[in-house]
């Protein structure tokens, strides 16, 4: 093992710790609702106020590989205390931004210093033990879950009534309480192994080619969540059309149907200590194939629509945990580098999702939309069933 507990994961520490992910990660998202009063505030342009929410999430994807694996040789509370450090003085730059150059280089750095979440998941594993590994990993990520979809509607309170500039003091106060209980409360940890930044680096690709599991759970993955991001990055577009004709408004409330994702984790991580990660993927990644059959016939109709949407984020978020803790079972020694790895082809698959579902439903409607969805969960699911993995 790479990790020597020093304190027990005790209840409190794993609220504490799933608090922490959903403060940190909620940075990441704080912007977008913003963007019209940031560019009116500093006098910017249509064309560019597109770089401040996309600053973040490059600052976070980077991280992801060139931070997180840090956690493998390096205490992970040490880490995490430098990136709390890192992440209260981005959000002040933010705040204090005169220009464009400077609040989108703040924004950047912010996306670094929110690798703290990619940094208590593998944490969290560590400490935990085999008998309540998902339960753990479950409530981590449902931290993760509640920080973005509670992120927007704060922001936009705070925005609405001290102005846009004091969502990112407020937030620079909330990083810098956080760091300081993190770094009183979480367990110090020595790790065995002892390679050179490079060797580190070089050791993912490693991981990558002479771990099976590992592929597998970043392929699969990778689809599902291209199929889920599909869905998200065009459904303002389908109801905004006749016949729901919904406002900008009306549409963000659509969000709140994916808080059914934080149930999909919190039942998942049950099962998975009971029947097995394999049985559970089994399942969710069903109801994802499903989810994409009650949005076709949902076309114009908004109940139905919108059960699929549930459908599709219990699906989806009920497959994340089994698949994350398979993930960390890879290497108890490269538990940092393979959860980079994983999440790396996760948001690939994001990206991907989501710039093909935009061409696809202009070219082909939501008919088009749903049976692409559809395709990328059948194949994760066939793959899935094909293997002969745990």
């Amino acid at each position: 093992m790479n990790t020597i507990q020093t304190k027990p994961l005790s209840n409190k520490l794993l609220f504490i710790m799933a608090t922490a992910i959903a403060a940190t990660a909620a940075n990441l998202y704080y912007n977008q609702p913003l963007i019209p009063s940031i560019g009116e505030s500093l006098g910017l342009s249509e064309s560019v106020l597109g770089f401040i929410p996309s600053a973040s999430q490059i600052g976070y994807a980077m991280a992801i590989f060139f931070i997180s694996p840090l956690g493998d040789v390096m205490n992970r509370k040490t880490v995490i205390r430098n990136l709390s450090i890192t992440l209260v003085i981005a959000l002040l730059g933010v705040y204090f931004a005169p220009n464009f150059g400077i609040l989108v280089a703040a924004t950047f750095v912010v996306g670094l210093g929110a690798n703290i979440t990619q940094q208590l998941l593998p944490l969290g594993s560590s400490l935990a033990t085999p008998e309540n590994k998902g339960k753990v990993v479950a409530t981590l990520m449902t931290g993760l879950t509640t920080g973005i979809l509670l992120s927007r509607t704060l922001s936009g309170f705070i925005a609405e009534h001290f102005g846009w500039r004091s969502v990112f003091l407020t937030a620079a106060v909330v990083a810098a309480i956080i760091g300081v209980v993190l770094h009183v409360y979480l367990p110090s940890n020595k790790p065995t192994e002892k390679l050179k930044y490079n060797q580190l680096l070089a050791s993912m690709f490693t991981l990558v080619k002479t771990k099976p599991l590992l592929r597998e759970a970043a392929f699969v993955g990778a689809l599902w969540f291209a199929a889920f991001n599909a869905m998200w990055a065009t459904i303002a577009i389908h109801v905004m059309e006749e016949p729901f004709s919904l406002s900008v408004q009306q549409v963000g409330l659509l969000g709140f149907v994916g808080a059914a994702g934080i149930f999909g984790a919190k039942i998942a991580g049950k099962w998975v200590d009971k029947i097995g990660a394999r049985k559970v993927m089994t399942v969710s990644i069903s109801l994802v194939l499903a989810s994409f059959v009650v949005l076709a016939l949902g076309q114009n109709n908004m109940v139905v629509l919108c059960i699929g949407i549930v459908l599709l984020d219990l699906g989806v978020f009920g497959s994340q945990i089994p698949n994350q803790v398979r993930v960390f079972s890879v290497d108890v020694n490269a538990q940092s580098r393979a959860n980079a790895i994983y999440m790396l082809f996760y948001y690939i698959g994001a990206s991907a999702g989501s710039a093909l579902g935009v061409s696809v439903i202009s070219k082909f409607g939501w008919t088009g939309l749903t049976i692409f969805g559809f395709a990328l969960a059948a194949i994760a699911l066939l793959f899935h069933i094909s293997r002969k993995s745990k």
